[in-house]
């Protein structure tokens, strides 16, 4: 990975990056509108942060998955989090 670009995100930016790659309904879409990183880029940015183990469950998880890419997401997907997500107690 571009050590610029990990240099160039806040240490709040890189875990908002690394939550949003975890998050199975945020597509990389997503991640690059807002920080500027393609997916090769956040698969790299994921490979050096995490630890070898999360980074190859977290590849498993997103290789092919729908959600994760735009053009394979179902139309009926309209939202980038769970509805319950978010909810306050």
């Amino acid at each position: 990975m571009d050590t610029k670009i990990t240099q160039a995100l806040s240490a709040a930016d890189l875990s908002r990056v690394i939550e949003m790659a975890w998050e199975d309904r945020t597509p990389f879409d997503a991640i690059e509108q807002n920080f500027g990183l393609s997916e090769p880029q956040v698969i790299a940015l994921m490979r050096k942060e995490l630890k070898r183990g999360s980074f190859n469950l977290w590849r498993q998880r997103v290789t092919g998955r729908a959600t994760k890419h735009v053009a394979l997401r179902s139309k009926l997907v309209t939202r980038a989090y769970c509805s319950m997500q978010y909810k306050q107690k």
